[in-house]
Order: structure tokens, then C-alpha cells, then sequence
């Protein structure tokens, strides 16, 4: 009880403290206001710390590929005579569930069009641009970040169900340095996993307020996207997951997540056989390829002799890494949880590639469909994500095919859904790490987290907007980037001492 007081307290004070500190006017702290501080940090730490962020994620997935076809690869997550609690196919929908977060929806539109005019392009043809507009997609949303979170989640499944540990990241680096799980050590550990869950899934709330309130607008022209309607969106919608947060994962994410999957099936598969088809189809192909052969040279480019081309990676690649560190908490203890008695080769395998694959071809599907329309059909998808915000890509792009006004709804019930899930599943693992890793934390806790996520997102929102929610995951993935170092190195020294058969 102590321990979890501790870890609950010492979180809760400190974000407690960046609300107050938010709320102050910036007039009154000057460039000590929070916002400004932020926004310093966010660019030492960009500027700093972009190859250590490229080096790590690469780093991430040759330690993947090596422990896939090594000797540790038939170690399985827990006993050796334990079976998979889920089906292959549930696991991997699962999987897939994990994987298509609220972000998926709202850059699979833009982020293509917005890499057409990429610096890092200049003096290709417009065809070549096209390629490359979607070769950088697959690399921001393809192998590197489900490979980290693949290490994360395989770590936690390992330590928890081969080695007994409880169910908390300071756990997982227990046998390094020999402590008792109630140490100072321990308890730092676990409180920067819940900090950096909760800076990475505040961008997801503020996309979701986005993009709710844009999809109303674009609606209802007479409902201005507003910062005040995205506010109240946040406040409607929290009392929304805090019920389903309430319910416990058998009833609340558990049905909600299965609608989610369901509806941005049935929506990808719309848009794919509505829109042009073997075009698409073709295109994933053709860039799947390129995606593969390129993937080494664009894992380590900083472009140190070209600023314009070094401030863009620094603004979406490192900015990516940084956003996928500080969700590996968050994914890597769902994923750990649905794992058990997978081997770490089938573990592996299964996160890292299926879901990687089904986000490239969202991306195709979606975004490639848009540079279809805007280059063959004279569409307007990108003059209408410039002119009213890339909160609005999927709904430009939906306008262009039959039944419309249907398929816009479908895609609003999509997002917020995303949104409450999204919400729920990060105030269930926080809630958890600050409860002594208790599978069913109580529910005051959830509620006071749930209610702290929201207030924290709408204080950022409101002193910066969607920048301030990305430049608060970024910085709180640099110090949990160095534990999840720490628990690689306790992992291989464990799996040397293994009697492998």
C-alpha cells in the first residue's frame, strides 16, 4: 500500500503542478510559462536528441530480427506446457485493435499530401513526389514503432508470466539492479511509465476533440470548429469513458473495441472498392517494395547539410519516435496482457508484421486514394485539408463517393469511439501502475485519472492547441526511452541464464 501511495501521489502531484503552472497567463510568467518552456524543450530535445531517437528505433527492430531467428526464439511467455489463451486470428485482431488508434484516421489522409511538398523532395518529378509521399508514411507508421512496442510488451509478458513478476515495468528491471519492488529505484520507474502515458495519449484526446468538431462543421456549416466546441468535447466525451472506463475491460473496451474494429473495417474496405481499386491495390505494392529497400537509408537520415530538410524530420520523423516511445507503456502492457503462452519467435512475428502491414495499407487506401482523386479526377482533398485543417481529410475525401452523409456519420461514430477507447484503455494502465500493478484497480482511481487526463489535455489544447499535446509526448518519452534501455539489458541477461532444451 505504501508503495502504490507513493507511485499514486508523487504522479498525480506532478501533473497536478503542469496544470496549475498551464493555468497561470502567459503574460504574467513570460518565457516561463509553460507553454514556452515547452515549446524550448520540444526543440532542444528535437534538435539534441534526433539521433539518438533514429539510433534507438533502429536499434529496436535488428533486436527484434535477431531474436526472431535466434535460439531464444521457442522461449515461450510463460510455463513451457502453457497454450495461448486466444485464437491466432482473435490475437491478431486484437492486435489490430491495439494498433489503429485515433491517429491512424486522422493523418492517413493528410500526412500523404502533406509529404508531396516535402523538402526532402525537391527536384523530383511529381510522380517520384507521390512515392515518396507514401514510402515516408509506411516508414512513420510501418516496422520501427511496432518493433519497439514489440520489446516493450514482450519484456513485460516475459517477466510477468515466465518469471512470476508482478505486473509493472519497474518489475521488468527488478534483476538489474537487485532491488526490492518497493525501492526508490522501483518506484521512479513506475511513475515515469505513467507520466509517459499520459503525455502520450493526451495528442490522441485533442485529435479526437479535433476532429469531432471539424466533422460537425463540415456537417452543420453553421457550427464554427471552434476551440470552445472541442473543449466541450473533451468534457462530454470524458464522462463517456469514465462509464466505460467503470465497466471494466470485459464490458466497456471489450464491446467498443469490437464495434471500432468492425466500423474502420467496413469503411477501409468502402473506400477500396469505391474508389479505384487496382490503383490502389498496384500502389501498396509498388511502394511495399520501395518501403523495404529504402527503410535502412531513411532509418538514419538526419540531412545535417540541409536545414529545411533537417527541421522536416525533426518535425514529423522524430516527432513520431518520440510519440511512439511514450505509448509503448500504454500498448506494450495491453499486448503483454493477451500474450501468454505465445513463444517469443510466433510473439514477435505476429506484432511486428501484421499490424505494420495493416497500417500501410490504411494508409494506401485512404491516402492514396486522395492523391488519386486530386491527380486524376481534379479533386480538391488537399485544397480542402489546407483551407479547413487536416482534421477534416476523411470527411473531404469521403464527400467524393456515394452516400456521403452516411458514410461521414460512420466515420464520426468511428473517431469517437477511438477517442473513448483510446481514453479508457490509458486511464485503465495508468490506474494500474499506480495501484501496485493491480489487473483491477479501483474505481475512484480510474476516475481520477480519467478526469486528470482530460484537464490536462484541455489545459494544453488551450495554451498552445494540437502542437502543445505533441510537445508534451515528446518530451516524456526521452527519460522512459532510457528505462526501457534498462529493461532490454535486464531481459538478455535473463535469457542467457535460461536452460534452453
Amino acid at each position: 500500500m505504501k508503495n502504490k501511495n507513493i507511485v499514486l501521489s508523487v504522479s498525480l502531484s506532478v501533473i497536478g503542478i503542469i496544470i496549475v503552472w498551464g493555468l497561470i497567463p502567459e503574460s504574467w510568467l513570460g518565457s516561463y510559462s509553460l507553454h514556452n518552456v515547452m515549446g524550448n524543450t520540444n526543440s532542444f530535445i528535437l534538435k539534441k536528441f534526433g539521433w539518438y531517437y533514429s539510433l534507438f528505433l533502429a536499434a529496436g527492430l535488428i533486436l527484434v530480427i535477431y531474436l526472431i531467428f535466434s535460439k531464444y526464439g521457442s522461449i515461450k511467455l510463460g510455463k513451457d506446457n502453457d497454450s495461448p489463451q486466444f485464437s491466432y486470428l482473435t490475437w491478431l485482431s486484437m492486435l489490430f485493435s491495439a494498433g489503429m488508434g485515433i491517429g491512424l484516421v486522422f493523418f492517413g489522409i493528410s500526412e500523404p499530401l502533406s509529404h508531396l511538398n516535402s523538402p526532402l523532395s525537391d527536384g523530383m518529378s511529381e510522380n517520384e513526389r507521390i512515392r515518396f509521399a507514401m514510402i515516408y508514411s509506411f516508414f512513420h507508421w510501418g516496422l520501427q514503432p511496432w518493433a519497439i512496442y514489440s520489446i516493450v510488451a514482450l519484456i513485460i509478458a516475459y517477466f510477468t508470466f515466465r518469471k512470476g513478476k508482478s505486473y509493472l515495468i519497474s518489475s521488468c528491471v527488478t534483476p538489474l539492479f537487485r532491488t526490492s519492488s518497493s525501492s526508490k529505484t522501483n518506484n521512479a520507474v513506475d511513475i515515469f511509465a505513467i507520466l509517459a502515458t499520459v503525455f502520450g495519449i493526451i495528442p490522441s484526446i485533442g485529435i479526437g476533440a479535433q476532429q469531432i468538431s471539424g466533422g460537425l462543421s463540415y456537417l452543420f456549416p453553421k457550427i464554427d470548429n471552434t476551440l470552445s466546441l472541442q473543449l466541450i468535447i473533451i468534457i462530454v466525451f470524458t464522462f463517456l469513458f469514465l462509464y466505460s472506463a467503470q465497466s471494466g475491460l470485459k464490458r466497456g473496451i471489450k464491446y467498443l473495441s469490437n464495434i471500432n474494429v468492425f466500423l474502420a473495417a467496413f469503411l477501409l474496405l468502402f473506400v477500396l472498392f469505391s474508389g479505384p481499386t487496382m490503383f490502389i491495390m498496384d500502389f501498396f505494392t509498388t511502394i511495399l517494395g520501395s518501403y523495404i529497400q529504402q527503410l535502412p537509408q531513411m532509418s538514419l537520415r538526419l540531412n545535417p547539410l540541409n536545414p529545411e530538410g533537417a527541421a522536416y524530420i525533426q518535425d514529423w520523423t522524430i516527432f513520431y519516435w518520440g510519440w511512439w516511445i511514450s505509448w509503448t507503456p500504454f500498448v506494450g502492457i495491453f499486448i503483454a496482457r493477451i500474450s501468454k503462452g505465445r513463444t517469443i519467435r510466433e510473439f514477435l512475428s505476429g506484432v511486428v508484421i501484421v499490424p505494420s502491414l495493416i497500417c500501410m495499407f490504411w494508409f494506401t487506401v485512404f491516402g492514396g486514394a486522395s492523391i488519386y482523386i486530386d491527380k486524376f479526377m481534379d479533386g480538391s482533398v488537399a485544397e480542402q485539408i489546407a483551407a479547413n485543417g487536416n482534421e477534416i481529410g476523411l470527411f473531404a475525401l469521403l464527400e467524393h463517393f456515394h452516400f456521403s452523409s452516411f458514410t461521414t456519420i460512420l466515420g464520426m461514430i468511428l473517431i469517437a469511439i477511438f477517442f473513448i477507447t483510446s481514453a479508457d484503455s490509458a486511464t485503465f494502465v495508468v490506474s494500474m501502475l499506480s495501484s501496485d500493478g493491480s489487473l483491477n484497480p479501483p474505481n475512484k482511481v480510474k476516475f481520477l485519472w480519467g478526469i486528470v487526463l482530460s484537464l490536462l489535455a484541455c489545459v494544453l489544447l488551450v495554451i498552445g492547441g494540437l502542437s502543445s499535446l505533441q510537445t508534451a509526448a515528446i518530451i516524456g518519452a526521452l527519460p522512459f526511452s532510457f528505462i526501457i534501455i534498462w529493461m532490454v539489458i535486464s531481459f538478455i541477461q535473463s535469457l542467457k541464464e535460461e536452460k534452453l532444451q
